[in-house]
């Protein structure tokens, strides 16, 4: 199996890689800049380029089978960068064939955070919410089969293998998980039919 993986010079997404290549397949890192990947093997190529430049992106799509983004925003700015790589992504991947698509989104994107402290994070996260919604719109429309993780608060914590996932809403009383287990997560849904046209809470 080979993967592309947008984000990957992030924290989740050089976990989404270290276990890929754990597992034997072949990945594709998508960076700005390829110093910033530090893992080495001969099932790892780096391709460097912006992910805002389509056809940047296209190229890389060239003989994948799937793709994980694990592609972040400018914090708590107003921004539609998601969106707009998403778009760019989905766009390459219907043109080169490419069906297969997991990607991260901030938990809280349809209104499931409930509480004072949901509406606390809905409310400070707004902008980051509106751009990761967009993204999850335009993979609901575009035909290709998707799946989104939606996490809890994200830690740096070890790879469990254990945790929990809602489809519905978060985990009850669910408040953070590992970038690893998260990671975990995204390799599993693309390999997984019963994650297609999912958008999945997480955590441990």
């Amino acid at each position: 199996m080979k993967i592309i993986v947008f984000g990957a010079n992030g924290k989740t997404g050089q976990k989404v890689i270290e276990q890929a290549l754990s597992n034997g397949i072949e990945v594709t890192a998508f960076v700005r800049n390829a110093e910033a990947i530090k893992i080495k093997s001969e099932k790892l190529h780096i391709v460097v380029g912006q992910a805002t430049q389509y056809e940047d992106v296209k190229k890389a799509m060239n003989g994948q089978d799937a793709v994980i983004s694990c592609i972040g925003g400018p914090g708590t700015k107003v921004s539609t960068i998601i969106t707009d790589i998403t778009k760019n992504i989905v766009d390459a991947m219907k043109e080169t064939g490419v069906n297969r698509i997991s990607q991260i989104a901030s938990a809280g994107i349809h209104g499931e955070l409930k509480g004072v402290i949901g509406k606390i994070i809905s409310y400070v996260l707004k902008n980051t919410l509106k751009d990761h919604k967009g993204a999850f719109e335009y993979l609901q429309k575009s035909g290709v089969d998707f799946t989104i993780a939606r996490p809890m608060s994200l830690t740096d914590g070890e790879f469990k293998g254990e945790y929990r996932e809602a489809e519905e809403g978060v985990p009850d009383r669910g408040m953070s998980i590992s970038r690893a287990d998260v990671a975990s997560f995204l390799l599993k849904a693309i390999q997984d039919d019963k994650y297609i046209g999912k958008s999945v809470g997480l955590s441990k």
